[in-house]
């Protein structure tokens, strides 16, 4: 349980963050300015793992934890794929275990399948080497994340232009007691329903009014059981995988709990204290090296 608390806590420090994956990018980023002193012990990991531009030349093994770890071996998504359109490439975040690309090479027809669109939008994966990001994230740092779209993928291909300036669209409403009903539709739920009932999805983290509304309509249905309400996540909901088989040194999370999860665990979510929280005054952690995985240094450095 405490993997459990810990990455929750996590993500409610950076809830606000979380916005920033709707951020517009940029057909020319800027690089990175080189850091003064990479070696030192003090130095944010987010700043050494964020300026790895490709995956580290090693078997395909997450290290760590979700929200404290970092990847090797990682693949790169493709662009485009015959259901789906990679967002925001700018931001060099479409890299993944190899299980999370094949599960997005299989849930993308099955999704526009179900749900009628013509495919998904893929956001934020990982990024090449995995570990922190700079901004947006405290988990995706196993490669075993993915943040698919709200807004269905349109018929035609995007331009790199388009890929970068493109919004999705809030199904929530916007006092967020319940889902807006003029964006909410049928094919976002059956979307979510194609993404719960693949074995490797350990849970999906969406906002509790998109929680709400599937209780509604799937109440009792055992897909259910692994949608969980999470602060934000009201224009893409995030998939998160299972840690691969023969992966020893990934850190399993806690089984999502017994039941639909549509009892008064949800009701906590729609009270005041979870709509406005108040600042809990404890700084969010800075991660280190130091601090994750000894597996991790290798990843970072090996070429």
């Amino acid at each position: 349980m405490h993997q459990f608390l810990q990455a929750s806590t996590l993500l409610f420090f950076v809830c606000a963050g979380l916005v920033q994956a709707q951020d517009k990018g940029t057909l020319n980023p800027p690089p990175l300015a080189p850091l003064s002193n990479p070696l030192d012990a003090n130095t944010p990991a987010k700043a050494l793992f964020g300026r790895a531009t490709t995956a580290a030349p090693l078997e395909p093994e997450p290290f760590g934890f979700y929200s404290k770890g970092c990847l090797a071996g990682a693949q790169a998504l493709a662009p485009d794929g015959p259901q789906w359109q990679a967002m925001r490439p700018s931001r060099k975040r479409n890299w993944g275990h190899p299980e999370l690309i094949r599960f997005v090479e299989r849930f993308a027809p099955a999704a526009a399948q179900a749900s009628g669109w013509p495919g998904i939008l893929v956001g934020d994966m990982a990024q090449p080497r995995g570990g922190p990001m700079l901004t947006g994230h405290a988990s995706h740092q196993l490669g075993l994340d993915a943040d698919i779209w709200l807004k269905p993928m349109p018929a035609q291909r995007m331009s790199r232009a388009e890929r970068e300036e493109v919004s999705s669209i809030t199904v929530v409403r916007a006092d967020r007691l319940d889902v807006e009903p003029t964006a909410w539709t049928p094919g976002h739920q059956a979307v979510l329903r194609t993404a719960a009932m693949d074995a490797q999805v350990q849970r999906i983290f969406v906002n509790a009014a998109i929680k709400r509304a599937l209780c509604r309509t799937a109440s009792g249905e055992p897909w259910l059981r692994k949608i969980r309400p999470e602060h934000g996540h009201d224009y893409h909901f995030h998939v998160r995988l299972f840690c691969p088989p023969g992966a020893a040194k990934c850190t399993v999370q806690d089984p999502t709990p017994e039941g639909d999860g549509c009892d008064a665990s949800l009701d906590w979510w729609f009270t005041d204290e979870a709509l406005h929280p108040k600042p809990s005054g404890v700084p969010p952690q800075v991660l280190t090296l130091v601090k994750l995985p000894p597996e991790c240094r290798h990843v970072l450095d090996v070429r």
